[in-house]
Formats: structure tokens, sequence, C-alpha cells
């Protein structure tokens, strides 16, 4: 704090400062930096970068540059985003392997015979999976592409199967391990293994309500059940998949049992991947894993120079008291604890509409951190909410980024693809509704563990 202060006294004396009218020329001019830079095709890195410097080299032209370097290595340095990495190559492994297809056909055996039967397989396989790759984009490829054609020979629109699929993979988001958590949790400081179990309930809820409409839906379309599995049948699925299930057992019980952290956590999923992938099921090859692991590599850079960017963008916004001036002209400092969740789900979900959820959480994050501790939120709460709404907002309409990765994936036009959306985009809305008004349904299981 000393440092900060010195520094705002050393840009005071030199650059005269934003005061409140700089203040308000400085958010204009980060702005639209960043609006005319995306929409000249920039990737998202390079206008969070170039909006940086301008705060930096015009309105604080006291400072000195090597701050802007110090605060995004200091992004990057955190222990905890180690895990990230970890979770993606081991996702990486899983998804090229056979472990999404037993998860599957496990699934099918127990709830494929009832009405929906086939969808309800989905959602569910979905949040299984999501306890394996912590991403929505993996689940959108891993389970999307051997169920669609499944829902649609068994009488699903194509409408209906490809919104199910992107918004099912949403719980992947929710379900430990989620690397948004992840990096909200390194932003914010809040406790990745708290969010991790916080995120359960919710993902349950989402299940529930995907299931129950699926159901409805299959009723109303006269879609046909398949056969009833017989138990030798299910419990032949049941010895396929007990491998696959041992990520969640491992991740989840070896955390909150207290065997390892969240990292260590990360790092063992990797190797259980590679025993499971290579040596049990043999369906990844040595050969392939330099190939694996370079996909990952190329993902890891992406994010970490988006976090390392928007590190340092949020102390340059955070420095010229940004956040206030924004939260104060919306009126939000006057408000209650629910109002501000509301706004904050409706920015999130905004923004993620747009813009990559990983860039939206290192900006908006910082903005809302001081209003949050000024009511008195649970940051475990709040960051559930965050993360429900990052997800909601990967799947929407315009430039949700799970939309695309089902174009590339199902190689199906836009439209086509966002057509079926609206009735699970509100359910999952209204999950956002229950959620603000019931913070039991993320913090149960979170108190249950660790109060």
């Amino acid at each position: 704090m000393a440092l900060v202060a010195a520094m705002r006294r050393e840009t005071n004396d030199e650059a005269a400062g934003p005061g409140s009218e700089g203040n308000s020329d400085m958010t204009e001019a980060l702005v639209g930096t960043m609006i005319v830079l995306l929409l000249l095709g920039f990737p998202m890195m390079i206008p969070l970068i170039a909006a940086t410097m301008v705060g930096f080299f015009i309105f604080f032209s006291g400072m000195k540059p090597e701050i802007m370097i110090q605060q995004m290595i200091g992004g990057v340095k955190p222990v905890a985003l180690i895990a990230v990495p970890m979770f993606i190559f081991a996702a990486d492994i899983v998804t090229k392997g056979h472990a999404a297809e037993r998860l599957l056909d496990l699934v099918m055996r127990f709830v494929g015979h009832v009405k929906g039967g086939l969808a309800i397989t989905t959602a569910a396989t979905c949040t299984i999976f999501g306890a394996v790759s912590g991403s929505t984009q993996a689940t959108v490829v891993a389970i999307g592409s051997p169920l669609r054609p499944k829902l649609i020979e068994a009488g699903y629109k194509d409408s209906f199967t490809i919104a199910l699929i992107i918004n099912a993979s949403d719980i992947a988001f929710l379900i430990p391990p989620s690397i948004g958590m992840i990096i909200y949790g390194v932003i914010s400081g809040t406790s990745i293994a708290e969010l991790f179990i916080a995120g359960i309930g919710p993902g349950l809820l989402i299940l529930f309500m995907f299931s129950l409409y699926s159901v409805l839906f299959a009723v109303v379309n006269g879609i046909p059940t398949i056969p009833k599995a017989s138990w030798s049948e299910r419990l032949k699925a049941m010895r396929r998949a007990i491998w696959p299930l041992g990520f969640p057992v491992i991740i989840i019980g070896g955390i909150y049992g207290g065997i390892f952290s969240p990292t260590e956590a990360a790092s063992v999923s990797v190797a259980y991947a590679l025993i499971l992938e290579v040596l049990i099921f043999r369906s990844v090859k040595i050969r392939e894993i330099p190939d694996i692991a370079m996909s990952t590599g190329l993902i890891t850079a992406v994010v970490f120079i988006l976090v390392g960017a928007g590190a340092a963008f949020s102390w340059t916004i955070s420095f010229a008291q940004i956040p206030q001036q924004i939260l104060g002209s919306l009126g939000l400092n006057e408000a209650g604890p629910n109002m501000v969740l509301v706004a904050i789900s409706i920015a999130f979900f905004v923004g993620c509409m747009f813009v990559d959820p990983i860039v939206v959480i290192l900006v908006l994050v910082p903005i809302f951190a001081p209003i949050v501790d000024g009511v008195g939120l649970d940051p475990v709460l709040v960051g559930t909410i965050i993360t429900l709404q990052v997800a909601i907002g990967s799947a929407t309409p315009p430039f949700g980024c799970d939309i695309f990765t089902a174009i590339a994936i199902f190689k199906r036009p836009y439209f086509d693809v966002i057509k079926g959306s609206p009735p699970f985009i509100f359910m999952l809305l209204l999950s956002s509704v229950l959620l603000i008004l019931f913070p039991p349904i993320a913090l149960f299981l979170r108190d249950l563990a660790f109060r």
C-alpha cells in the first residue's frame, strides 16, 4: 500500500494525475482503444495490452514503463495457475482417448430407456465429463461428436440436439475442476478448493432442469425410447467406466480429503489420464503425446498472455480509481447485496456474449471488487455466480465461444446452431435467479466441507 501511495504521489506530481475529469477521459480512451482494435479484428490480447499502454504512456506519463511489465509478470506468477495447463493437458489426452465414450455408455445403460433418455444421457455425460475437463469447449468436442448423430437418428431435431450439447457443456464450467474458477480464485484471492465444491450444487440444478425439459420435449414430439438395458449390460458398462470415474474421485476426493491441493490435483489428473489412455485403454500412443502437449502449450500460451495482459490492465484501472467511478455512476455504492449480484450477473452475462470468458473475468472482477467487499458478499458465492454467468454467455449469441466451437465441429451454419438455444438459456438464467435468491444452493456443500 505504501508503494502504491508513493507511486500515486509521484504520478500526481509529475503528470498532474487524472482527476475526476481525467478519469472520465481515461475511461473513454481505454474503452475506445479496445473497441476500435476489436472491430479491426485483433485478438483480445492486443486490445488489452494496447489499452494498458494508453493508460501508462498518456495518462501516467511520469510512471516508469517497467511497472507495466512487472504487473504482467506478477499476473502469471501465482502458483495456482499451474493447474490451468495441467487440467487442459489432461482434458486433451482424455478427449483423444476412450474415457468419454465409456462414460456415455454407462449413463445410456441406466437412463436411455426412459422418455427423453438419450437427451438426459447427453446432459448427464456432459456433467460427468466436466469433472475430467473443466472446459466447456472440450466437452462440446468430446461429448457432442459421438452423441449428435445418435440424437438425430433417435428423432430429435438437429436444432434441439446442438442447443442441448452446447448448453449442457456449461455444466462442465461449474463442476470441478473449473478453469474459470481457477482464474477467478487467483484474481480475487478466493480459495479455489471452496470454489470447486460450491460449483457442484448449481451444476446439479442445471442438470435437473435440462433433464426435465428433455422429458417434456420427448413427450411433446413423440420421441421413441430405446429398449431397457439388462442388469448384465449395466454391470458391464460399470466395469468399463470404472477407470474414467476415477477422475472425480481422485480430484474431488483428493482435494477435500486433504491429500493434495487443487494445483497438485491437476498434476495427478495428468498422470492418471496418461495411465488410463496410454497403458490401460491403449487408445493414445506414446508418439502422440508430444503433439497433444504442443496443442496444450498453444492454448496455455494464449491463456497466460491474456492473464498477464489482464493483470496489467486491471492494475491500471484500479490505480486510476476507474472502478469506483463506474460503480458510483451506476449507483451501486448504495445498493444492497442482491442488487449487486444482479448487476454482476448482467455484466458478466453480456460481456461473455461478445468476448472470451477469461478476458471478461480478468477485466470485470477488479471493477466489482470494491463493491463486493463493501456490501460484505461471500466471495465464494460471487465466484460461483460469475462462473455460471460466464458459462451461459459462452453459449449465447451473438459471439459465445461455444457457438463457434459447435460450428467447427458439426459443420453447421451459425443460425442453425443457435436456433434451439432460447429454452436452454431461459433455464440457465432461471438457475442464476435461484442462486441469488437461495445462496445455499452453492454454499451448503462449501459450509459442510469447510465450516
